[in-house]
């Protein structure tokens, strides 16, 4: 049993949604065309529902005809109405909706076989292209694009079934903790409104926490889907670089780019990393590695033994418990370290000394790709055009009406280290701090199956507490930023709460895997939140009497 802190009574209830009314079924037809050894809800059966797979409930309750995915559709759309002014986590929300519920609707009734993401609701983050709704990244400089395209993880969504709500907010270009950075609105915490969502993807992470979705589609730089995860109480999944296309994914630092899942389960993120994982022959860089059967790790709790976990080996970064974080975060991580000795692991720390160099090599070697990649928005290839009568105007007044501050500082910053006379003192050596970094962690995962962290040295803070201090904003990515240098997976989940808004503030465990090792982390991660008692992750903001479900 683990929860440091625990919410009132009133969160203990869950939602009149339809997903959660609908009861524990021993018998589900199986999700076939994702998974040759799928979840059911029999594999489900005696988990506390917060932990249940949406996905599966909803498949459910769509092929027994228990609800249409109309219904289902409308009651997401008016959650997401309700919440919305408070939360501002979208930037567009779609209009067809409904009209593809409908057609789902229509296909059931003749019986017609619907894929294995059928009537979920996947908000996107808008620096993923989607061709039916506005991809903006987050800047003015791209306001009203619409790509001619979808992402790659978009289309392998809708392929199979899934219908995209819209697009979520974000720091501009993905350069942000906050979401403060957008350049349209700031997205709150569903937790705690005064506080932020985390970033930059904390449009995302925001909705699904809010249940404005089922779950939702992310991107993570250096920490950008595990940080909101952690503040926002949802879990968050940044996959192996190369395992999801980046074909779509507006490119920040492309060496460091990935698609990342969030769900309000283990299960769901790893529904949704299934459905957009492989191979893409319009992404140089994605892997031709195998797309294991990632849902055949998860184990009903009725089903383990008493020791599920027994003999593995997990490594508790020592480095990421010292100055600087949080007491009440220090504790709900060793409670969870605890709660994983408990479950059969063997818990040791583990040094990972070039840990703290992570933190400027990253921020180095992302400014520099980033002031590359951004070149392209210039007013006359990408972006919206500033009238000018000379072409050097044109590019240079464009490009200070799109970018906002935060974009234009790490542009400078990175061009400052790629010129002439500074690439070797910065940019060279950040490369071999990363290489350094890299076989630090191969060491560790040689001796140990995982190792584990914070997401993040605090829970949430206060919107604006940082706005004017960006050193101690970047310093709040220290916990993730080495796993993006070294390409490695990682999920975030919920481990308990710390002090903080009106009923507590989430804390998330981060487990850092092998390289394309995504399976054991959502097998461990399943059992974790399984066993994690006495915690329901849904924050207030949700905490009402509205029947959606009528």
């Amino acid at each position: 049993m683990l929860c440091t802190m625990q919410p009132p009574r009133s969160l203990s209830r869950f939602p009149s949604n339809p997903i959660f009314l609908l009861r524990h079924h021993t018998s589900l037809k199986p999700l076939s065309s994702l998974s040759s050894h799928p979840v059911t809800d029999s594999t489900l059966t005696g988990q506390s529902q917060s932990h249940s797979s949406q996905i599966l409930k909803a498949r459910h309750a769509l092929l027994s005809r228990q609800l249409t995915a109309t219904q289902l559709a409308e009651s997401f759309l008016t959650r997401l109405r309700v919440t919305e002014p408070s939360l501002r986590s979208f930037l567009h929300v779609s209009d067809t909706v409904l009209r593809q519920a409908q057609d789902l609707d229509d296909r059931i009734g003749r019986s017609e076989e619907v894929g294995p993401l059928a009537g979920v609701l996947v908000a996107v983050k808008d620096n993923i292209c989607t061709s039916d709704m506005p991809s903006t990244g987050g800047s003015r400089v791209l306001e009203g694009y619409r790509p001619p395209f979808d992402a790659t993880a978009v289309r392998k969504i809708k392929e199979l079934g899934g219908i995209v709500v819209g697009k979520t907010n974000l720091d501009e270009f993905g350069m942000g903790s906050t979401t403060e950075a957008s350049a349209f609105q700031v997205t709150a915490n569903p937790w705690d409104i005064s506080r932020v969502p985390g970033g930059s993807s904390g449009g995302s992470a925001a909705a699904v926490s809010a249940r404005q979705c089922m779950v939702s589609l992310g991107s993570d730089t250096g920490g950008s889907v595990r940080q909101p995860a952690s503040f926002c109480g949802v879990v968050g999944l940044k996959p192996t670089y190369g395992r999801v296309s980046r074909f779509g994914l507006m490119a920040y630092a492309s060496s460091l780019d990935v698609i990342g899942c969030f769900g309000s389960s283990v299960a769901d993120a790893g529904f949704l990393l299934h459905a957009i994982s492989g191979h893409d022959t319009l992404d140089a860089t994605s892997s031709k590695q195998e797309v294991p059967d990632f849902t055949s790790h998860f184990t009903s709790i009725n089903l383990l033994e008493s020791k599920p976990l027994k003999g593995l080996r997990v490594g508790l970064i020592r480095e990421t418990l010292d100055e600087g974080v949080d007491t009440g975060v220090t504790t709900a991580i060793r409670g969870a370290a605890s709660h994983l000795e408990e479950l059969g692991c063997s818990v040791s720390e583990v040094s990972l000394p070039s840990f703290s160099l992570g933190l400027p090599a990253y921020y180095i070697l992302a400014s520099s790709e980033s002031s590359s990649n951004l070149s392209r928005y210039d007013g006359v290839r990408y972006g919206n055009q500033v009238a000018a009568d000379e072409l050097n105007a044109l590019y240079g007044d464009s490009r200070a009406n799109g970018f906002g501050h935060e974009v234009k500082m790490r542009i400078l910053m990175g061009t400052y280290a790629l010129s002439a006379g500074y690439y070797d003192a910065y940019y060279k050596r950040a490369q071999q701090v990363r290489t350094i970094i890299q076989k630090s962690f191969k060491a560790a995962l040689d001796e140990h199956d995982i190792l584990i962290s914070p997401a993040s040295p605090s829970a949430a803070y206060k919107i604006g507490e940082k706005r004017n201090d960006p050193l101690a904003m970047y310093a709040g990515d220290i916990m993730t930023v080495n796993v993006n240098l070294a390409g490695l997976p990682a999920l975030v989940l919920p481990c308990g709460f710390v002090e903080g808004g009106s009923v507590g503030l989430p804390v998330g465990i981060q487990m850092i895997g092998a390289a394309f090792d995504e399976g054991k982390l959502l097998k461990v991660g399943h059992i974790f939140e399984q066993t994690l008692k006495d915690c329901r992750f849904v924050p207030p903001v949700i905490d009402d009497d509205i029947d959606v479900a009528s």
